[in-house]
């Protein structure tokens, strides 16, 4: 799988996903088997006005490599200086956010509010395209309706200005992550122009991931939700494409990761802003366990990184011990 000039292990992407892609995660899925992994949303203002927690976002880390980041803006000649930022940052590929529906960002005349105004799409993406040299990627949605004739026209534009491919998450602007995503949507897009075509949306399973492929021809998938607390679902994915048989994920691996998680947290974040965060990421893990809410009950005040591998531990004995009676 290539995108531009970068070669990619497996056709399996991360999507980046607000509050939750953030380095130690994409750590995990990296080691869990995924191609490409990316970074949250960044805005380009905040890059380019020198945010010292936004240029935070951009820290990386060789074994995460290739990296993805995905900026969002409005104004052409903001979007091309972060995405200089990005580049000298040593990322591997820039995205351009066309998909968020978020309110806040949509007022801005940024993220899918841009697929109204594909004039400024168009600018948009000449003026990245002519900052930097790196592949370039777009994610975008349906559209404001759902004929999909915006995300037709915004695919064919994006690809005369040099985008090396585009994801495509076939829900309108109004549905947000609600309703059934349009798969015929990533279809048409995918006869219509030439590069490489990501499939995203009402992926569950790795067996989704594989029907997605089968049905809409699209290059590679990338998967969102799915990944939170199953990094492993972009392994599975490689492995049922190959056809070869996948085993469920072994307990004690399952919180080996676990703990790996809240050390990399603690080591990026600080232990006292780690915590806060994994409060309510760890139960992501354990979904689907017996005692899983009795677990998550019990990290809901978690301050420290002994309490919580502590807490951890002795969740993984008890089931365990359950299984040996």
């Amino acid at each position: 799988m290539k995108i531009g000039s970068l070669t990619l292990d497996n056709i399996t992407i991360l999507a980046p996903l607000a509050g939750i892609t953030s380095l130690p995660f994409r750590v995990l899925a990296k080691e869990a088997g995924c191609a490409l992994v990316c970074t949250e949303m960044i805005s380009a203002n905040g890059l380019v006005r020198g945010s010292k927690k936004t240029k935070q976002m951009l820290e990386s880390l060789p074994e995460e490599k290739p990296l993805s980041v995905q900026i969002f803006g409005s104004d052409p000649a903001v979007m091309a200086e972060a995405a200089q930022i990005v580049e000298s940052s040593e990322a591997d590929l820039i995205d351009i956010n066309f998909g968020c529906a978020v309110k806040k960002v949509v007022k801005t005349g940024a993220g899918v509010a841009l697929m109204q105004r594909l004039d400024n799409a168009e600018a948009i993406i000449k003026a990245v395209r002519k900052a930097v040299d790196i592949p370039l990627t777009i994610k975008i949605r349906t559209g404001w309706d759902s004929s999909g004739k915006q995300a037709l026209k915004l695919s064919q534009l994006a690809e005369e200005c040099g985008v090396d491919a585009i994801a495509v998450h076939p829900r309108t602007a109004s549905q947000g992550f609600r309703g059934k995503a349009d798969w015929s949507i990533i279809t048409a897009i995918k006869k219509v122009i030439a590069i490489p075509v990501i499939g995203n949306g009402d992926i569950v399973t790795a067996k989704d991931a594989v029907e997605m492929q089968r049905i809409t021809g699209c290059d590679a998938i990338m998967i969102g939700r799915a990944a939170i607390g199953n990094p492993w679902i972009f392994s599975h994915v490689t492995a049922l494409i190959k056809g070869n048989d996948v085993s469920p994920v072994d307990i004690a691996h399952r919180f080996e990761v676990m703990i790996r998680y809240c050390k990399m947290s603690i080591q990026c974040f600080g232990e006292k802003n780690a915590c806060r965060i994994l409060r309510g990421r760890l139960g992501w893990f354990v979904k689907g366990l017996r005692f899983s809410s009795k677990f998550r009950e019990s990290i809901k005040r978690i301050s420290s990184e002994n309490e919580t591998i502590e807490l951890i531990k002795a969740y993984m004995e008890l089931l365990q011990q359950e299984k040996e009676i």
